[in-house]
């Protein structure tokens, strides 16, 4: 007897909608978690060419943990485009910038495998540095990410 395994349809796939707080939790853990969400890796039906994963809504993105000295030390580098317009970031700079909420989006993005795939799957996370969203028509799901382990909510 032939054994398949199941591939599913773009057609085929049903989306959720989870709400995650991320006041309090650690940011390379919380990123883990949405990338898993995002790509579906989570559902029995994943399947690596479809964007199977469920949309993401952050809430409370500006009060993110960061573990040890990387909020000074770790710097994030990018190139203004004119010659020797290299210019560098702390995540804590970032964290208390105008846009707090692309610390995390980037930490999430580059989680995820690249390609035209990884864009369509960035559009499902929804990130918001304070506590509200515009999301509440969707009813979405509360995940507690610091009740699934201790180690993912510090101080």
């Amino acid at each position: 007897m032939l054994k398949t395994t199941p591939s599913i349809k773009p057609s085929e796939v049903k989306k959720d909608w989870v709400l995650i707080d991320a006041e309090g939790v650690v940011l390379g853990r919380l990123a883990v978690l949405i990338a898993t969400r995002l790509r579906g890796k989570h559902k029995p039906q994943f399947t690596p060419h479809v964007d199977c994963g469920d949309n993401v809504v952050v809430i409370n993105a500006a009060k993110v943990k960061v573990t040890g000295n990387k909020a000074d030390q770790s710097v994030f580098y990018y190139h203004t485009g004119y010659a020797g317009g290299i210019k560098g970031r702390s995540i804590r700079q970032r964290l208390e910038s105008r846009h707090p909420e692309r610390v995390l989006e980037k930490a999430v993005e580059r989680m995820i495998t690249r390609g035209p795939l990884q864009r369509a799957q960035m559009k499902h996370l929804y990130v918001y540095g304070g506590p509200e969203h515009k999301h509440d028509g969707q009813q979405p799901k509360t995940l507690d990410v610091g009740a699934l382990n201790p180690k993912n909510k510090r101080g």
